[in-house]
């Protein structure tokens, strides 16, 4: 399969699909941090998400993609949808912060180029957004304790899909009670203890990756479909 991973500097999605075979490119506006950067599109994707699109990685060489992707996964900045900044977009009760919600409606704008994208299969990734943004209804909740097959995110940590031409993930482990939230209530640190891990600085940009479980998954279960469908 042809999979373009938008807004996706860590790669974690990218190279799950790489070790399945699939021709997986990762694009962001800065450079990966996965170590492939051969994989690597440095740009803004918008140009490339239709597919019929010529690009170059980060190694210096050039690619041609001829028709469509076969799958587009998204994961466009939360920062200003979350419901996680309602404080700051209603900083006193009943009081809108205008220029937080507009940069709100223009991230949902850049969210709906990817939902509306000229492509078979869409994955479109991002957490509880405010209610005020009055976004699509999502397709799945997920979290990543319940894709932990190794260990490494026994967490909760609610994330929505929105799916075209995909089905819902399965989850992959029958671990039943997660440690507890990645990100504690009412702060924008981790406890490292309890909670997953992050240098203090560059927790957005953590808290931002893909869980290496969900990231499996979707290799797993969507990175078929094509072979299924030949059958």
């Amino acid at each position: 399969m042809k999979v373009l991973i938008a807004c996706e500097e860590s790669q974690r999605v990218c190279i799950a699909f790489r070790e399945r075979g699939h021709e997986a490119y990762s694009c962001d506006i800065i450079e990966c941090s996965g170590g492939h950067p051969e994989w690597h599109i440095m740009q803004d994707v918008l140009p490339a998400i239709n597919g019929d699109c010529e690009f170059e990685t980060m190694d210096g060489v050039s690619h041609k993609i001829e028709g469509q992707w076969d799958l587009l996964i998204a994961h466009p900045p939360c920062t200003y949808l979350s419901n996680a900044g309602a404080c700051r977009l209603y900083p006193h009760k009943g009081e809108l912060n205008l220029e937080r919600y507009q940069k709100g409606l223009e991230a949902k704008e850049f969210f709906l180029k990817f939902l509306n994208a000229n492509c078979p299969r869409i994955a479109v990734e991002n957490p509880v957004s405010s209610k005020v943004f009055n976004m699509p209804k999502h397709s799945q909740e997920i979290q990543p304790y319940k894709f932990d097959t190794t260990g490494e995110h026994p967490y909760t940590k609610k994330t929505r899909l929105w799916l075209i031409g995909l089905p819902n993930l399965v989850p992959t482990t029958p671990q039943e009670v997660p440690v507890g939230p990645y990100v504690p209530s009412g702060t924008g640190r981790k406890n490292t203890e309890k909670y997953g891990v992050a240098k203090r600085g560059e927790d957005a940009k953590e808290r931002s990756k893909t869980f290496s479980g969900i990231a499996r998954a979707m290799a797993e279960q969507w990175g078929g479909l094509e072979k299924k469908k030949r059958r």
